[in-house]
């Protein structure tokens, strides 16, 4: 069992739960991801540009690397999310939200940021870029079928619940 104290508002916290081991290379020379708050869901990715920021102009994209290297256990992903506070003040969103990091991968983290605002944004080093987060998923096999089994809601799609 595993304690993690967290300070928040001159309070501690403390978190009496095993964590999941992710083995990370950090080849930046950032700090490793981290979570901010006691109730943080996920860590913040930061920018690897030690050479030079990135601008980046309206509507452009581009992959942010981040230094970071991942072994996910098997049975569970990293998805890669948008930080509110630059999507909400500046329009940069992860333009494949949430992305899917794989248990499988090997490859450098690297960030598709997008600027959906009206002017320039410059991205620089160590910055927080997005949020990643960890979830067990479950693989399926497909039974074919030709029939399925009817609901109230049926094939009604898109807003068919209601505003």
């Amino acid at each position: 069992m595993c304690l993690s104290f967290f300070k928040q508002n001159n309070q501690n916290y403390i978190h009496n739960k095993t964590p999941m081991i992710v083995k990370i290379k950090n080849l930046s020379n950032n700090q490793l991801p981290a979570y901010q708050t006691a109730g943080a869901a996920g860590v913040d990715l930061r920018a690897n540009l030690p050479e030079a920021p990135i601008s980046l102009a309206p509507l452009e994209r581009t992959l942010v690397p981040t230094g970071l290297y991942l072994e996910i256990p098997e049975g569970y992903e990293a998805q890669v999310r948008p930080r509110s506070g630059l999507a909400a003040k500046h329009g940069i969103t992860v333009i494949n939200s949430p992305g899917t990091i794989d248990s499988d991968y090997r490859g450098e983290v690297r960030v598709p940021i997008v600027n959906l605002s009206n002017e320039t944004f410059t991205i620089a080093h160590g910055e927080r870029i997005a949020q990643m987060v960890f979830a067990k998923y479950e693989q399926v096999t497909f039974q074919e079928a030709t029939a399925l089994s009817e609901t109230e809601r049926g094939s009604a799609g898109f807003g068919s619940t209601g505003k």
